[in-house]
């Protein structure tokens, strides 16, 4: 069989720390086309992987027929367009979280999918993670009994990244902390507990830390340094309260806080059994058993999540499997995070009943 050959569009942090290193040990891959608008960095993929051509525009990509697989790693600001015109001219798409900047956006991405029919997952990683499979499929056999309530902790002490730059920029970004930390959160949740339909959604996103910049103390900072002279519109803490047609999903989230703990779990809080999954971590389930309460940590062989994710995407593009990354599913995200900034502009409850 042909290798299956791939374009990586957008060559930072994400593209090099995990879809670039996935393809290259896929036999079945094989890497054509490096494109960054910032050409250095194209080039520099190319030296440091020995592979492919560096590019500066996407269209290049559009135009060739060889290449069947593109991974979107560029920020928010180009998944929607770049993805659609990629889908539109044959490419199966593979866009790194969140989907969009906004559900506007999604659906627009998910209506080309449809008219294509060509593959569009997003890049919602935790669903080939080990661990939350392990959950999910406890969940799902029943072992927490009802799950009635789940509560998504991602708070952190002082971890804006790259104050004043795209990830602080709306326009860019679509917002903050939510759409950046919070779908990882709201999506482990989803995907755990069957994708369930949203029914209410209330919640408040606050910009409040960074938005004074240079008064803004750290003591490091990913994606930095600072630009003082740029933009700081987004969320660094929000609240969140979610009904759906199963249970109730309480959220709090903070890029910064003036509180020095990290906080990075989830809590599935069921009537016969609950577990506390540690973010990117393992978990400890809890339980009663002959007058007894028991503590568990379960132990597994744990495979790379990013490398499930890359192999399952070129072999759905094969096979024509439907992942559970797929756009149709993780649009459920999508809506609930708008609904979340939504219900914060409007100070109003968001119904979808």
């Amino acid at each position: 069989m042909e290798k299956i050959k791939v374009a990586i569009i957008g060559c930072g942090t994400i593209a090099n720390s995990a879809h670039i290193k996935a393809y290259m040990a896929n036999p079945n891959a094989e890497i054509k086309y490096f494109c960054d608008i910032i050409k250095e960095r194209a080039d520099k993929a190319v030296q440091d992987y020995g592979c492919g051509q560096a590019i500066e525009d996407y269209r290049v990509i559009l135009d060739d027929p060889e290449v069947e697989a593109v991974s979107i790693c560029t920020p928010n600001d180009g998944h929607a367009a770049i993805a659609i015109d990629c889908l539109r001219a044959g490419k199966n798409v593979l866009c790194e979280k969140p989907a969009a900047r906004t559900y506007e956006e999604a659906l627009e991405m998910q209506k080309v999918q449809h008219e294509t029919g060509k593959v569009l997952n997003i890049g919602v990683v935790n669903r080939f993670n080990t661990g939350v499979n392990v959950v999910k499929n406890m969940i799902a056999n029943g072992e927490l009994g009802e799950v009635y309530h789940v509560y998504v902790s991602f708070r952190a002490h002082r971890s804006i990244p790259g104050l004043g730059g795209a990830f602080t920029t709306k326009a860019i970004a679509g917002g903050g902390v939510l759409i950046d930390w919070g779908v990882h959160y709201l999506d482990v949740v989803m995907y755990c507990t069957g994708d369930p339909q949203p029914k209410t959604v209330t919640g408040q996103a606050y910009c409040k830390l960074g938005k004074d910049m240079k008064d803004y103390t750290f003591t490091k900072m990913w994606a930095g340094p600072p630009n003082y002279s740029g933009t700081y519109d987004v969320d660094d803490f929000v609240t969140g309260l979610i009904r759906t047609e199963g249970p109730t999903i309480s959220l709090n989230g903070a890029w910064a806080q003036n509180i020095g703990v990290s906080e990075t779990y989830i809590d599935f809080l069921g009537d016969k059994a609950g577990i506390r999954l540690q973010y990117g971590s393992d978990f400890k389930l809890y339980s009663a058993k002959n007058g007894a309460l028991l503590e568990t940590t379960p132990t597994y062989n744990s495979t790379d999540m990013f490398q499930n994710e890359i192999d399952g995407f070129l072999n759905c593009i094969r096979t024509g499997e439907k992942l559970p990354s797929h756009i149709d599913t993780v649009i459920l995200s999508s809506k609930i995070i708008q609904a979340i900034y939504d219900s914060s502009d409007q100070r109003k409850e968001i119904s979808f009943e």
